[in-house]
């Protein structure tokens, strides 16, 4: 594994260290509990992901409200009163709620199905799904003078339209969030962006 490639990699460097300032910076890197811990994570990481595991169910955070009702009716000993409150605690609720989004497999975005009724001599149409999770989009809209479209004016090196290479520079925004943009301002566009 991966910790025994390591064991060796510090022998070599307990040589090169003795002559060489930057070798024992490596060799002190190497040896550091927070990488040591990092490493033995990762393996057992990927010894579990070797077993290919499958959700026990799929519902966790359903089946955890199910069970927290039935504790109310039953009869109330200090057992039952801890866990219902550990049960009902924020922090498992959001646990369990990952474990679901995971086990479900809905952590994906999915796009709109394509409407049946496009004419035929319709101008090309790109849907296009950006997951911001709080990061600028790394685009400019403005509204071209003539014909009032709203359209991507500058598209930013390295931002997240950028590194997407789904937004380029003169693109038309139809619609945003599924919201049309047709005759709304680059301010209120922005906004929904």
């Amino acid at each position: 594994g991966i910790s025994h490639v390591l064991t060796l990699v510090l022998q070599e460097l307990s040589l090169l260290c003795k002559r060489d300032v930057n070798g024992g910076m490596l060799y002190d890197l190497l040896r550091s509990r927070w990488l040591q811990a990092l490493l033995k994570i990762y393996e057992c990481l990927q010894h579990y992901l070797g077993k290919r595991p499958v959700p026990v169910v799929l519902q966790a955070r359903a089946l955890t409200r199910e069970v927290v009702e039935l504790l109310r009716e039953a009869p109330q000993s200090g057992e039952i009163k801890e866990l219902r409150r550990l049960l009902r605690a924020p922090h498992l609720k959001a646990l369990l709620s990952a474990h679901d989004t995971v086990a479900q497999k809905d952590f994906e975005p999915t796009l709109p199905p394509l409407p049946d009724n496009i004419p035929e001599n319709e101008e090309a149409m790109r849907i296009v799904c950006l997951v911001k999770n709080n990061q600028p989009l790394g685009a400019t809209i403005k509204r071209h003078e003539i014909t009032g479209d709203i359209t991507v004016a500058r598209v930013i090196h390295g931002g997240l339209a950028d590194r997407s290479g789904l937004l380029y520079a003169g693109d038309k925004l139809v619609e945003v969030n599924g919201v049309p943009v047709e005759g709304l301002e680059p301010e209120q566009v922005i906004n929904i962006l």
